[in-house]
């Protein structure tokens, strides 16, 4: 007897700029039939192409299969309002600006044009899906769904129902974010910034203070970044390897050995919360100054290298 097909979800995805690319190439590459809309034309006309190249990247990168991806895309199409994308979606994804008035205004309109049973989610990467669904009826199927960037690649979504979403939506949007590879964590409250964010905010403010305070520079404290603390947060995480940092004697013993040094370090840590517009401009330039005109290929040497570690991760779960 032969295996059943896959199953299909219809996907809308509302809001062509990046992040919305990469949820539509990640549901495409996986067979699924998904709509993209956008109020700006221009911002779809250039989407549709950008999506079937990270598609085509996905397969190349053996992170799809061919015949998959090519049904998926053969299912890909632009909705030219939101009814037109939504009126048949199991699932509509929001992925405009990081903007509280302009998601409200948006999930309230979602609310009336998809149909009722659809899972409303958005890609916000801190504000509260309490706050966004405000003014929606259905509140239980609201829930905040927030990828990290390129979506497609980087397989964690932090999952943040707000105070009304049912605990059906939640399981449903893991269930969904499984078969589409990802690995959904679940808050277990609002907060600012999720999860995800309040960490990236932490260090990368150190980052910035350590570049601009004359201590590394900017491609250097990248590798500092990249290759020692991420490389072993990639592998185990930060509590787990400070767990196992002391051997049998666990977390405990290695807080008793460096916890007084953490404490020195965590009294010098920058502490500003804002940013000059000269500071910005320092930043900018040093960074420009470091990457120039690369970011095409500094782009595909990102995705070759995050292909590479997910490889290898998998193949070590599977041993």
């Amino acid at each position: 007897m032969s295996s059943p097909a896959p199953r299909t979800i219809n996907v809308a995805v509302v809001g062509a700029g990046a992040i919305g690319r990469g949820w539509a190439s990640l549901c495409a590459a996986h067979g699924w039939s998904t709509a993209l809309f956008d109020i700006d034309s221009r911002a779809i006309d250039s989407a549709l192409g950008e999506v079937r190249r990270r598609v085509g990247a996905l397969v190349k990168l053996k992170r799809a299969d061919t015949a998959v991806a090519e049904r998926g895309l053969s299912h890909l199409r632009v909705g030219r309002s939101q009814l037109q994308a939504c009126h048949d979606a199991d699932w509509v994804i929001e992925a405009v600006t990081e903007d509280l008035a302009l998601k409200q205004r948006l999930f309230e309109n979602l609310d009336r044009v998809a149909p009722p049973d659809a899972i409303l989610s958005s890609c916000s990467s801190g504000l509260a899906m309490t706050a966004i669904g405000a003014r929606c009826r259905d509140q239980t199927r609201l829930v905040v769904a927030h990828p990290l960037n390129p979506p497609e690649l980087i397989p964690l979504v932090e999952v943040v129902p707000g105070k009304f979403t049912s605990s059906a939506t939640v399981e449903t949007i893991r269930e969904w974010l499984r078969e589409l590879g990802r690995i959904p964590v679940v808050l277990k409250r609002e907060v600012p910034g999720n999860v995800v964010g309040r960490i990236a905010a932490a260090v990368y403010r150190e980052c910035i203070d350590l570049v601009l305070t004359g201590v590394i520079d900017v491609d250097d404290i990248d590798r500092a970044v990249s290759l020692g603390p991420s490389l072993g947060w990639a592998s185990a995480g930060p509590h787990l390897t400070y767990h196992l940092g002391a051997g049998e004697a666990g977390l405990g013993a290695f807080l008793q050995h460096l916890l007084q040094s953490f404490e020195v370090w965590w009294g010098s840590l920058a502490a500003w919360t804002k940013l000059e517009p000269e500071q910005v401009r320092a930043l900018t330039a040093l960074v420009e100054r470091t990457y120039g005109n690369q970011l095409e290929r500094i782009s595909e040497s990102r995705d070759r290298r995050l292909a590479s570690i997910l490889q290898a991760l998998e193949s070590a779960r599977k041993h």
